[in-house]
């Protein structure tokens, strides 16, 4: 039988978050993400990295390297140029879904280029969500995938980003090497409701705006709810805002829920 998870939400405010502000790059980080650390003790389910950066025209991360990582992307406003070393290669914009498998080693880099494609300058920060979970399995090919899914988006519905859970197998925009997480996305108007999926782990990101949560009250841009063994919590935007909830049956230091 699958271990007992008992309910619990604990809400992190933006202003509780881990931030600097290094020359070109302004970033807040909700788990600790350099160093050595414990990731049972400091994910959440499978979610072990969820970065906000605002990141200057004309800077960015030069060529790194990743290995056996899924990595998401989520620009919320600006653009970030995307290249790595299996010749991909993309402008990451507001509304499209992207997805960088890591596997047994990629190169890298993701810049707020200073000259757009038509060679028009670009003075404005990107302001971008990054999110990291485990694959399934260590050493697989590297992949890239991306979809631009606005249409959906603007209808106001929670929208399934990126997910490897069987039942999404049809309805993610783009595919995860994880069969127990995915990644869900709303815009909201004022008044506009979604809710948040039932699952034994989730977190939700406030990428915009603010809502009201069901039995948790306002969260604002930069605030987060993690959420233990609970959902169905309806999630009500207060003004125009926008969401990221990630689903996850599975964590570091529990044993994966049947489903």
């Amino acid at each position: 039988m699958p271990e007992t998870v008992l309910p619990k939400t604990v809400i992190q405010r933006s202003r509780d978050r881990a931030r600097q502000r290094l020359g070109w790059i302004d970033t807040a980080q909700s788990f600790p993400f350099a160093g050595n650390f414990d990731l049972t003790e400091h994910a959440h389910g499978v979610l072990m990295v969820n970065n906000e950066d605002i990141v200057d025209a004309g800077h960015g991360f030069d060529t790194h390297q990743h290995q056996d990582v899924e990595i998401v992307t989520w620009v919320v406003s600006g653009s970030l140029v995307h290249q790595d070393s299996r010749g991909n290669s993309g402008i990451v914009h507001p509304g499209l879904a992207q997805r960088m498998s890591a596997g047994r080693g990629i190169l890298h880099s993701e810049r707020n280029d200073h000259r757009r494609a038509d060679g028009s300058p670009v003075a404005d920060p990107v302001h971008v969500i990054q999110m990291w979970i485990p694959p399934d399995e260590s050493g697989s090919e590297p992949s890239y995938q991306e979809l631009p899914i606005d249409a959906e988006l603007d209808a106001g519905a929670l929208v399934v980003v990126a997910s490897g859970l069987p039942r999404h197998r049809n309805d993610a925009a783009v595919g995860l090497h994880n069969r127990y997480a995915g990644l869900h996305a709303a815009r909201l108007q004022p008044g506009r409701t979604v809710t948040i999926p039932d699952a034994p782990f989730g977190h939700l990101f406030v990428a915009r705006g603010t809502v009201d949560v069901e039995g948790s009250g306002p969260l604002e841009h930069g605030d987060a709810l993690r959420l233990t063994g609970s959902g169905g919590q309806r999630v009500s935007a207060v003004t125009d805002a926008e969401i990221l909830i990630w689903e996850m049956h599975a964590s570091f230091d529990r044993r994966p829920s049947r489903r």
